[in-house]
């Protein structure tokens, strides 16, 4: 899958732009508060329906307009087009697909799978659980179609029991302690599926870029394996009711990343570490693309910020290799470094958000 013409109306300082981006390499140059990560964030919204730079939508909208507009040509790999496009105003949201309006979210992330790398991306690993869940269960999504009808019936669960707990309405808690742990152990299950999948392909990125041997990923299920869900749950029942939320199950789940047998974040460089990230970000993508007709759509913004030139090198390398398209920004093409070995990219220039070929 590859964006062929992208419009973008009233993001942030663009009030009105129109690429047609390269299916591969597309290089984005610019000053500070030009208008680059604002591109990149309108990529965003057409395929999460959120910004990445704010909690809600509205700041993302132009100052002088209602509403933001992102619409887009999409190219897939077995030759099949479809168009995309979402509006939002901060309070409803507007998606169309192929001409069509949808109404979940699910639908435009599927159609456009985007995995983004930015400087808070590099927090991956030594921030909290969240952040791990979620970049999780975002490869698990795209992975298996099937988890997130389970993931849904899970959430629903857990936010019942949560609130049975809270009022302390404990007859009706043996209903939803079988609907959590039955859904919960399910999603457990699809996260560690995933992750035997996701492993070989993050540690052989992870060598590419660093040449460490010995990195395992371990996934921490969120209560104690010796026992069941269930058990689990009814073990803490008087821990949950005195809290007023439940306190073992896949919400509370995370997963770690050891080098020769020490929690990473604990033993390797900070140079390192942002590289142990890069090598998960992009071995999601690689999961993705192989063996299926559509690729995910790579957004690295400040690329030069985080990587010194000799790395910057690595990942272009390998971008340029990989079947995906993909989007970076930096200040100036010297941040880039040596292009001359690639032979498909363009270059954009951005000022006062206006986004013109090089």
């Amino acid at each position: 899958m590859s964006l062929v013409k992208l419009d973008i109306y009233h993001v942030r300082n663009i009030r009105k732009a129109t690429m047609q981006p390269c299916p591969t390499l597309n290089l984005i140059v610019g000053d500070n508060a030009s208008g680059k990560s604002s591109l990149l964030e309108a990529i965003y919204i057409l395929g999460r329906a959120k910004s990445f730079r704010s909690a809600s939508i509205k700041p993302a909208i132009n100052l002088d307009a209602q509403h933001l507009t992102v619409s887009a040509q999409t190219q897939q790999a077995n030759g099949g087009a479809s168009q995309l496009g979402i509006q939002l105003d901060g309070k409803t949201m507007a998606i169309r697909i192929n001409q069509e309006s949808k109404q979940q979210r699910s639908e435009l992330a599927y159609a456009l799978p985007v995995q983004l790398i930015h400087p808070k991306s590099y927090e991956l690993l030594d921030a909290g659980s969240a952040l791990r869940r979620e970049f999780l269960d975002w490869g698990v999504f795209n992975d298996d179609k099937s988890f997130l009808p389970i993931w849904r019936r899970f959430k629903k669960a857990l936010a019942q029991r949560n609130a049975l707990l809270k009022i302390k309405r404990l007859e009706q808690l043996p209903v939803w302690n079988q609907e959590l742990a039955y859904y919960g152990t399910i999603v457990h299950d699809y996260r560690l599926r995933y992750l035997e999948k996701l492993q070989p392909i993050f540690i052989g990125i992870s060598q590419q870029f660093l040449g460490i041997e010995n990195i395992t990923v371990k996934l921490l299920s969120g209560w104690e394996l010796s026992k069941t869900l269930a058990d689990a749950l009814d073990d803490d029942l008087d821990k949950d009711l005195r809290y007023g939320f439940t306190h073992s199950g896949p919400h509370r789940a995370d997963f770690q990343v050891h080098v020769n047998q020490h929690l990473a974040k604990e033993f390797v460089s900070r140079g390192q570490l942002k590289l142990l990230v890069l090598s998960l970000k992009l071995g999601q993508v690689q999961l993705l693309a192989n063996g299926q007709d559509y690729t995910g759509c790579v957004l690295i913004d400040d690329f030069a910020a985080e990587l010194d030139i000799k790395n910057r090198g690595k990942v272009l390398d390998f971008l340029t290799a990989t079947n995906c398209q993909v989007f970076i920004t930096a200040n100036t093409i010297a941040d880039f470094g040596d292009l001359s070995q690639i032979v498909n990219y363009k270059m954009f220039h951005v000022e006062h958000g206006c986004v013109n070929p090089f």
